[in-house]
C-alpha cells in the first residue's frame, strides 16, 4: 500500500489509541507500524517473507515498541490454522494484489471483536470482495488500488 493510500487510512480510521491490531500480510510492517505511531496498544504482525521480517523487527526495534507489538513468522494460512482465536478491534489486510487469498481473508473476521473493523487492501479496478460474517461499511477507489472496510453482521 502506498503511502498516499496509508495516510487516507489513517484519516478515515481516525482514533486508534487503546485499540488491538491485527497486520495480515504484513510485508513492511508499515500500516502495524503507523497504528502504533498512532497509539495503539498492540499491533500483531503476521508475515511469511523473510526479509520482510527482519525489516519489521529491525523497525520494531529502533522504534522502541517491542512492548507492544509481536511478529508472527509465518503466513496468515498457517498462523489461522494454530492462532489462539484472539480478538481484535482493528483487521489490516493488505494482501499481494496478484493473490488476495480471499478464503484466508475472509477466514480474519472470526478474530474480530463485536465491534471491530476490518480493512482490505484490493486492486481498484474490480468490485469490493464479498466476505461472510461481515458487511461493507465503506469503500474508497484510489486509482489502482481500493479500500473495503468491513463490520461483523449484527
Amino acid at each position: 500500500m502506498g503511502e498516499r493510500i496509508r495516510g487516507s487510512l489513517f484519516n478515515i480510521l481516525g482514533e486508534v489509541t487503546g485499540r488491538t491490531v491485527l497486520d495480515a500480510f504484513a510485508g513492511s510492517g508499515a500500516l502495524g507500524l503507523e497504528a502504533l505511531s498512532r497509539g495503539a496498544e498492540h499491533v500483531t504482525f503476521i508475515e511469511r517473507d523473510r526479509v520482510a521480517q527482519k525489516v519489521i523487527s529491525e523497525n520494531i526495534t529502533t522504534l522502541s515498541v517491542a512492548e507492544r507489538a509481536s511478529l508472527v513468522r509465518t503466513s496468515v494460512a498457517q498462523w489461522d490454522e494454530t492462532a489462539k482465536h484472539e480478538q481484535f478491534d482493528l483487521i489490516l489486510a493488505d494482501p499481494p494484489y496478484h493473490d488476495i487469498q480471499l478464503s484466508t481473508v475472509s477466514r480474519l473476521v472470526r478474530y474480530l471483536k463485536p465491534n471491530g473493523l476490518m480493512v482490505l487492501s484490493y486492486p481498484g479496478r474490480e468490485q469490493a470482495p464479498t466476505v461472510n460474517g461481515v458487511v461493507v461499511v465503506d469503500n474508497r477507489s484510489y486509482g489502482d488500488a481500493a479500500l473495503a472496510f468491513y463490520r461483523p453482521e449484527a
